[in-house]
């Protein structure tokens, strides 16, 4: 059997990198900023807003979705489109938490 190696590190911090992953792409952080400005779900060609094609744009909305950071439903023909306020909550309680545990002294000095 063949262990994955991200496997091999603590379920919180594998957690935290799919997390993270998901806002690895400048495509993904313009769909949640757009998302964010517009305060309300999307329904429509959420494409119309990048310089991405649709399919693509599909598959950045496919990658949030998957990590819980926005919510997708049909409704008619359109597909409508929303940040998931609670995951976005969570995401940025995790950033904010993992930043500060890494910080180091103003102090401080590798040379």
């Amino acid at each position: 059997m063949v262990v994955s190696k991200t496997a091999l590190f603590d379920e919180a911090l594998q957690e935290k990198a799919n997390l993270f992953k998901a806002l690895a792409h400048p495509a993904r952080l313009q769909i949640l900023l757009f998302l964010s400005e517009t305060k309300n779900c999307i329904s429509g060609d959420i494409s119309d807003e990048l310089p991405l094609s649709r399919t693509t744009v599909n598959q950045h909305l496919k990658e949030l979705k998957d990590a819980g950071l926005i919510k997708g439903h049909i409704e008619g023909v359109k597909m409508k489109y929303c940040l998931d306020n609670e995951k976005v909550k969570e995401m940025k309680e995790l950033l904010t938490g993992f930043l500060e545990v890494i910080q180091l002294p103003e102090s401080f000095s590798c040379e």
